[in-house]
Parts: C-alpha cells; structure tokens; sequence
C-alpha cells in the first residue's frame, strides 16, 4: 500500500511537563517531512482518539505512529483496522525515567520519535498464511479420565473428535479405582467411582470415534492438516486431524526397585494399586495368608522425593493413602490405619479432605523418615521411623503394609530402551558418513514412543526434564502448550496430578486444541503471539542451506528438502522470528519485524560525538514489561539508554551488532529471559541461542577493532525490574571507563 503517515504526541502522565513536544514535533515535521502531525493532551481520551481517527477517515491516514504510552498500555484504544500503527514509548522510557526539561531528556524523546517513524517506514501490512483447507478434528491419545474428558470437551463443543486408547477398553487407571476422591465441594466423603458413566458417555457420542487395542503409527504434517495413521486389528487406518491432545497417562513407579522397604521380599508388603483391588473385592485382607488386615501401615513417597529413585513429588500419592485410609475404616470400624509420611501434601481444597481425615480416630498420620520393614516372628510387620514429631525414633507393627508408589508418564522412556536405540542411531550415523559419538547419549525424544511424529527433530516431545519424561512446556506461562505447535499435553503426561486435576487439566487442553484449529484457520499464530498473523518470508535466491535455522528453530517448524534447502511448514512456526537471528545471510524476515528494520532504527538515532550511545535489546515478554514496571516505579535510568523491544532475544542477528556500533554507538545491553534448566523463554531457547551467538562476537568484534565487553547479556525476570537501574548504571559506568567508539567520527 502507498503509507500516508500520521504522527501523534500526546502531552498527558507528565510528558508536556518533561519535553518540549513542539521540538518532538519538528522531528517528524522537517527530518522525516511527515504532512500530520499533532498535540493533544491525552491521545487516549475520546477526543484524542476521534483525532486519529479523524484523519484516517478524512486525510488518508494509514501508518499512525502514536508518541504517547509503552505499547502495552492502551492497547485496545490504538487500534486502527487498516493502519499501520506504532507506537513511541516517551511516557514510561522519558517522562517517567528522566529529569524533566535537560538537554539528554529532550535528546532522548526525540531519539525514540525518530525510532518509532523508522519502524513505520520500515513496516508492512500482515498477509496471513492461509492453508487451502484446514481441517477442524481433534486427535486424543489415550482413553483414561485425561483423555475422555479432552474429547468430550471438544466434542460437546462441536469438534470431531478420534480418540485413540492402546488397550481394549476405556478409563485407564481410574476406572480400576473401588472409590474415587472427592469432586465438589465440602470435600469430606468418599465417591463412588464415576469413570464408567464418562466411558458410555465417549462411546455413545456422536462426535467421538473410539479406538481401542490401537495406537498410533505415524503422525505427518503440521496444524490444521495432521496425517495420522492408526494400527488396529491388524490393520492401519488414515485419518486427518487439526490439533492433538497428548493424553497418554501414566505407569506406577516399579516397586520391585523398593526392596528396601519390604516389597518383594514379603508378600503383605504392596502398592497402593495393589489396594485398590483388594479393596474392591470385598474385605480388606492381606495376600500372605487371606486374614482380614486391622493393622494398616501406609508408607508415602515410597519411590517419590528420592533421588535414587523418582526426585519429584508424585501429587496423588498422599491423597491416595487418605482414602485407602478411610476403606481401612470403612470396611472395620474397629481397623487402624497409620499414615507415614514425609510430608502430606493435599494441593487446593483437598486440605479439607485432610481435615475430615485427621478427625477420624482410628487413623493416625505422624511424620518421620522410614528406615526399614522388617517381619516379625508372628507374621507381622514391623515399620522403623526416625525423625519423628515425637523427636525420638519409633518402631510401628502392622498386618499390612502399603507403599504410596509414585507417578512416571507413560511418555518416558527407559534407559535399556534408550541404549539399544543409540545402537541403532549410531549405525545410521556411521552410513550417512557421520562419526557417532560413544559418550554422547541419545535424546529420548528421538526414541519413537507414542506420538511418532515425522520431525527432523524427532518422533516424540522433548521433555521438561529428559529423565523425567514429563512433555516440555513453558510451564508457567503456557501449561498445555509443547515444543510442537499444535500439539498440546494433558494430565499425567504433562505434571504428576490427581484425578480431579486430571479432568481441569483435561478441559484446558480441549480448548487450546480448539483455539488451535480456529487460529489456523484464520492465518493467526496460536501462541504466544496469538494476534500476529504475520509469517517468516524467506528470499530463497540467496540461501546459502547453511541449516542454522532448521537447527535453531525451537518449534520444528523448518524442514529441509531432499537437497538440503529449507523451508517452512507455517502453521507450526510460532512467529518468534529465531530463525531470522541466526541467518547469516539476512535473508528471513516478516512484514513488521526486519533485520534491515531494526539496523535502520539504530542508524537513525542522533549519536553525538561526545558523551555515551547505548542500545538495549529487550525481550517483550520478560524485559520490556520489567522496564515499564521499573518507570512506575519512578526508577532513574540513565539517558544514554534506548531500548528497543524484540519478540524475543532469539531475534539477535549479529549483523545488527555490528550496525549499532559501526554507527557509533558505545555499546549494547541484550536483556533476555533466564534459560536453563529452569528457562523462563516464551521461546524456549530465545536468550540461550543470543547467549551462544555472543560467543561468536568477538571475532566480529576484532575486526571493528573494539572491546568484547561493550555487548553485554543479562538473564532477566519480568519481577527483576527492581535489579534493572543497578543492572543499567552499572553497564553504563563499565563502558564510559572505555575509549570513546572510534566510529563515532565517521
């Protein structure tokens, strides 16, 4: 489109008080020559807003740059359908951070009006990637209470829904429960099992095909057009999907590897799936010589909260040995039962299920460290505790005892697996000319599993913690959410979780499915830029197949064709534009967010030649909020500072490194989410990637003959904002001791 552009100041929140917005003006009047500009005392106002949209109506305005707010405040109100707009935060980043009315505040407005025209110009219309025909059904995988309450909740939405169960029948480990825990509220008695009114309400649904004795072979494609085969009876068929529910469940902790708390060894030691059938079938009695069991031990996180075992905290294990508990009572109201935990853990309003239990007589619930079972002379069992609430050791005997064995995803693999995988890798290796690496171990994702995706990256989901097996997410922001778009985890698979947090868990994955299939349709990113309906475009004339883009690509969303060239399979691409930092050749782009774009913005900053320039690149889910929160605060940032805003640091191309400090410009701070085991990336690998492509900079930076340490990262939390002036002052002090940028002359 041909741009008409309108530029905006608004003089309210301090800003009039702080800059002279007459000279901010003349920066758009006479340096960019652009034909509207005006004031107004609050832009966000309705008479501000009937201004704008005055002259989109009336002066054939259509790229608007709105010098007012950070752009995340006032989002809905600048919104103009069929504008351009942008928006040049002088409020939070000069009004709110700056000494009104010096000579480097007013420098500084005027720096980030000629920021916000550059990015204008530099700026398109989306064109969403629309696929000819998407396809709206729903793949569940796996028939437990996970995944029929995904596919009833998508089907009662009105979805097609093909759930996909490995066994010969629905519900899983719930529906071989004798009771079931509490649902609503008071959360006080125990429930009949409902699980089979959920089966026959799957099976007779009209939107719900059923598989059972099936799993999946092969799942092809990308969102809004899966090919999925499916192996039943001996047979394979083709089906099509739009989105997926990984709802594979979960397998008990192999008590076999806990003989040291009697399993095994005796038989009146056993699991708490175990119990679950003895209670069923009548009586509680115990399997060594059938007399009915008045002594009950239960012994928690038997397997869980070990690191020689399960290092995580299982979830349902204690609430699971309060209800066995209470069959104990309710079988015998003149039985015992003994709780022996660690520490008991009831998540939510559970904690009243709690209570109900501790004012029940006959069971006693005391904390302290088991240190052995051990059977004594008359049959019995003797329970060995220390660190004890009695501050003393103690010894308990039972008839019976149960271990609350912990929780493993059905989707881990196990070691011996994963090591005739590796043989099998390594071979492949060795044919394709490769040289396998005998240290090196394989990924568990690359095992074929459950999904069997066709990714280059691998058939399964890279876990959260590889030898956890839990599916990988951003698990604070985006639960369901996977490395795979489209792809979403439910239940047991994603986090340790009861029946009841199964099920919510289940409902949300259902609709992240549908938000899925709706986004797609329509050419929107599903997450987490939900709204951007821009896409990658790459200039294939000059791609040099050099596959950092295919490597870096967190998502798989970048596939290579038989010659080794890449490409895009859109609807898995999450628009975090990583692929556009680590392409040497500058060759990927979207319609909004260039590298040529960004190295424009920095060649059009007044860059002085006495006293310090310096940029800083801040991720817009973590960094930018944290400097918007540090303004509220009425924090004082040094004026040197323009920070530019990123989808994510996984955007950093060094070329623009070497653009910023070419132009002069002292040196650049790189504020990026914290990455690690515990990585807080939207993107996953956003800062890790700029962190590794930093190590790279020296060499670029030898060249320009310029200190390493004028390009710095920083690890940073959006609740960091507090450490921001420390981080900033200090950054500024260690490059204001350097020589001045040689470059600045130029």
């Amino acid at each position: 489109m041909e741009k008409k552009y309108g530029v905006y100041i608004c003089k309210g929140c301090s800003i009039a008080d702080t800059v002279d917005t007459e000279k901010l003006a003349e920066v758009a009047t006479k340096e960019h020559q652009i034909p509207v500009c005006k004031s107004h005392d609050a832009l966000c106002s309705p008479s501000g807003l009937d201004l704008i949209k005055g002259d989109i109506s009336g002066e054939g305005v259509n790229t608007v740059i709105v010098a007012a707010c950070s752009p995340r405040a006032k989002h809905r109100e600048f919104i103009f359908p069929g504008c351009i707009v942008e928006r040049a935060n002088i409020r939070e980043f000069v009004a709110w951070t700056q000494e009104p009315g010096t000579e480097d505040t007013q420098a500084l407005a005027e720096d980030y009006m000629r920021l916000g025209i550059t990015k204008a110009k530099n700026s398109f219309p989306p064109e969403p990637f629309l696929l000819e025909e998407t396809n709206k059904d729903v793949l569940v995988i796996g028939g437990g209470i996970t995944g029929m309450t995904s596919a009833l909740g998508a089907a009662d939405a009105g979805y097609k829904v093909i759930l996909v169960e490995k066994s010969g029948e629905l519900g899983g480990w719930a529906a071989k429960m004798h009771k079931q825990l509490p649902q609503s509220y008071p959360f006080e008695a125990l429930e009949e099992n409902t699980v089979k009114r959920t089966i026959d309400k799957v099976s007779s649904h009209s939107n719900i095909k059923v598989y059972t004795s099936a799993e999946i072979e092969k799942i092809a494609g990308f969102p809004g057009q899966y090919d999925v085969s499916i192996k039943t009876n001996g047979t394979s068929e083709q089906a099509k999907a739009g989105s997926v529910i990984l709802a594979a469940g979960w397998r008990p902790y192999d008590a076999n590897k806990l003989d040291h708390l009697g399993y095994g060894k005796n038989p009146n030691v056993i699991t708490n799936v175990q119990m679950e059938e003895i209670a069923s079938s009548g009586r509680i009695t115990r399997p060594s010589d059938g007399k009915e069991a008045k002594r009950v031990a239960f012994i928690q996180c038997a397997g869980s909260r070990d690191a020689a075992h399960l290092p995580y905290c299982s979830s349902y294990c204690c609430l699971t040995s309060l209800k066995q508990a209470a069959y104990v009572r309710e079988k015998n109201p003149n039985a015992m039962a003994y709780v022996l935990y660690k520490d008991m853990r009831t998540p939510g309003q559970y904690e009243l299920f709690y209570k109900s239990i501790q004012n029940d007589p006959g069971i006693m619930l005391t904390k302290g460290e088991v240190t052995g079972v051990s059977e004594t002379q008359n049959g019995n069992l003797f329970i060995d505790l220390k660190d004890t609430l009695l501050g003393e050791n103690i010894r308990i005997e039972a008839d019976m005892v149960v271990l609350a064995t912990g929780m493993e995803p059905n989707t881990k693999i196990d070691a011996d697996v994963l090591k005739e995988w590796k043989v099998k890798f390594d071979e492949k290796l060795k044919e394709s000319g490769g040289k396998p690496d005998p240290n090196a171990p394989l990924e568990p994702h690359k095992v074929p599993n459950v999904l069997k995706l066709e990714y280059r990256q691998g058939p399964e989901l890279p876990g959260l913690e590889e030898a956890y097996g839990f599916a990988d997410s951003n698990y604070i922001c985006f639960q369901y959410e996977t490395r795979r778009t489209g792809i979403f985890a439910a239940g047991s698979v994603r986090q340790p979780m009861h029946m009841l947090g199964s099920m919510e868990d289940a409902l949300g994955a259902s609709m992240k499915a549908i938000q899925c299939v709706e986004a797609t349709e329509k050419g929107y990113s599903i997450h987490p830029r939900a709204w951007d309906q821009t896409y990658p475009e790459v200039n294939l004339q000059k791609c040099t197949s050099c596959k950092r883009c295919t490597e870096e690509c967190p998502f798989g969303a970048i596939e290579e064709d038989a010659k080794g060239t890449p490409f895009h399979k859109m609807t898995r691409c999450r628009r975090c534009g990583t692929c556009l930092g680590s392409c040497p050749e500058r060759v990927i782009n979207f319609k909004d967010f260039s590298i040529n774009m960004i190295s424009s913005m920095f060649k059009s900053m007044d860059v002085p030649e006495e006293g310090l320039r310096l940029i800083g690149l801040a991720c817009e889910n973590d960094a930018y909020p944290a400097l918007d929160a540090l303004a509220m605060n009425r924090d004082r940032v040094n004026p040197a500072f323009r920070f530019v805003p990123v989808r994510c640091l996984g955007n950093l191309n060094l070329a623009w490194i070497a653009d910023a400090l070419s132009r002069g410009i002292d040196g650049m701070i790189l504020l990026g989410c914290k990455f690690g085991e515990n990585y807080q990336c939207h993107f996953v690998r956003g800062s890790e990637l700029a962190s590794e492509r930093l190590g790279k900079l020296q060499e670029t930076l030898g060249r320009l003959m310029l200190e390493p340490e004028r390009v710095k990262l920083v690890q940073l939390s959006i609740q960091d904002y507090d450490k921001l002036p420390e981080i900033l002052n200090d950054f500024s002090e260690e490059v204001g001791e350097m020589e001045p940028n040689p470059f600045k002359e130029f």
